[in-house]
């Protein structure tokens, strides 16, 4: 249907509505009698028609910043390098928003705002710029933490508050920088908590917003109406690139989780984990557990000697909740683990055949080991010019995938190595099995003879590889 039709469309379905209206009985209408005109009433003084916003605004705007980096890209042109020419260089930019957390100048962000970029500058609300670098950039949040240069005053901050108080249909305010035009103020309210089928992240836990953001409010702040920091605007749904009324921000909880970090001198954020890996409850497996209603994730793996096998839990137990908040999936419950410290106790309501458990776990870092430079080089054989590490839960769960993921994953592919032009391997490849027999260490898979099947994992989908 064209624009056209559709405004046509619009016009008669006004007019047929006012035509029904109008041919009414008078009889039938309450409004005449005064019905709902009693239920309206005039502001009762001055103070009730002179209700704002600004209260909030004026002590949470100095603290919202403005964002702008730059960095420079290497591009590699076919046609270019055809006559001798090698990759060349690209200017690229950013802006988006940041939160003054601390009065000494560190910022909180987006880290898709800052990624990439080697000069960052920072505008606040004065107008007074500041140079800024990066003390820890956390991609799986998304979240990233500045450190101001030249700060020699106390600047104005938000609090972050981190009580997880809020509820859905609570008033909040999106502040920030929206398609660079300058610090803007909009409103909204919660349309929702504990988001995590977004698409966002499959650790993610978001706030969603009908508070309007848009391209420049990343890394804004999303206040109450206490003027504290519950989220940090971070992402939309939208066909057209504007606010459609469906917005994300990281809750303030993991927000501080990042903050702390960095501030205790940390490269890195580390997220325990509960040691289980489960699937959603749907009404078909509710039905087969003998369950009221869908709730919960119900437990299909639990890590040998991991958090949860120590604290009791087995598989087939439904998680209904994790420290009194609920958890329906896999995402959910990586995010309210992931929120706490190493060796931190959180409790577990189960459902065990049944009947309401709960159980205290003790969270702990993901065994193994992360660092990908150890990845071995295989010099001969069928995977010669490959880099393979085998694969652990920290290793995994670093690279974004499964933690209870199995097998060798193939790192950097010498383009001239018999891996890469006989068998066809690329970097980011898992390999399962060998012949049919399961890989568990890298030494598998030296000088690997012709003829040798290769189960192999690569983006999602299973394929044989032949050593040829």
């Amino acid at each position: 249907m064209t624009t056209r039709m559709m405004m046509k469309t619009s016009t008669l379905a006004i007019a047929l509505v006012l035509s029904l209206a109008a041919c009414g009985q008078p009889d039938d209408s309450r409004a005449q009698d005064g019905v709902f005109a009693d239920n309206r009433v005039l502001p009762d003084g001055a103070t009730s028609m002179k209700a704002s916003f600004a209260p909030v605004v004026r002590e949470a705007a100095p603290a919202v910043v403005n964002i702008s980096a730059r960095g420079v890209q290497q591009v590699r042109d076919p046609f270019f390098e055809l006559f001798g020419g090698g990759p060349r260089s690209r200017v690229t930019g950013s802006i988006g928003s940041g939160v003054i957390v601390r009065a000494d100048g560190v910022v909180v962000t987006n880290n898709h705002v800052i990624q990439g970029m080697q000069e960052i500058r920072v505008t606040l609300n004065d107008r007074r710029e500041f140079p800024a670098r990066v003390v820890l950039a956390d991609e799986r949040s998304d979240i990233a933490v500045l450190q101001l240069e030249g700060v020699n005053e106390r600047l104005p901050t938000l609090n972050i508050d981190d009580r997880e108080e809020q509820q859905v249909g609570d008033l909040v305010l999106a502040i920030g920088n929206p398609f660079g035009v300058g610090q803007t103020v909009t409103n909204g309210i919660i349309s929702a908590l504990n988001r995590t089928e977004t698409g966002i992240s499959d650790s993610g836990s978001f706030i969603q917003t009908d508070a309007a953001i848009n391209p420049g409010n990343s890394g804004g702040a999303l206040v109450d109406m206490d003027g504290d920091l519950i989220g940090i605007n971070t992402a939309i749904f939208s066909r057209s690139g504007s606010s459609s009324g469906v917005g994300f921000a990281v809750p303030a909880t993991l927000v501080k989780r990042v903050v702390d970090s960095a501030v205790g001198g940390a490269t890195a954020v580390v997220r325990p984990w509960l040691g289980v890996k489960g699937e959603t409850v749907s009404a078909e497996i509710a039905r087969g557990l003998g369950l009221d209603r869908p709730q919960g994730l119900v437990i299909t793996e639990v890590w040998p000697n991991g958090p949860g096998a120590r604290a009791g839990l087995r598989e087939g137990d439904v998680i209904t909740a994790i420290d009194g908040v609920e958890i329906n999936d896999q995402g959910g419950l990586n995010f309210r683990v992931g929120t706490r410290e190493p060796n931190a106790t959180v409790e577990v309501a189960v459902l065990r055949d049944g009947r309401a458990q709960s159980l205290d776990a003790r969270v702990q870092r993901l065994p193994g080991d992360a660092d990908v430079d150890r990845a071995t080089l295989i010099r001969e054989g069928g995977l010669s010019g490959a880099q393979v590490l085998t694969l652990n839960p920290a290793l995994a769960d670093s690279l974004g995938g499964d933690p209870f993921a199995t097998g060798v994953i193939v790192g950097r592919v010498d383009s001239r190595g018999y891996a890469r032009r006989g068998v066809g391997i690329q970097a980011g490849d898992v390999i399962l099995a060998v012949n049919g027999r399961a890989v568990t260490s890298a030494e598998q898979l030296a000088s690997l003879p012709r003829g040798a099947q290769l189960t192999v994992e690569r983006r999602g989908q299973r394929g044989i590889l032949l050593v040829r």
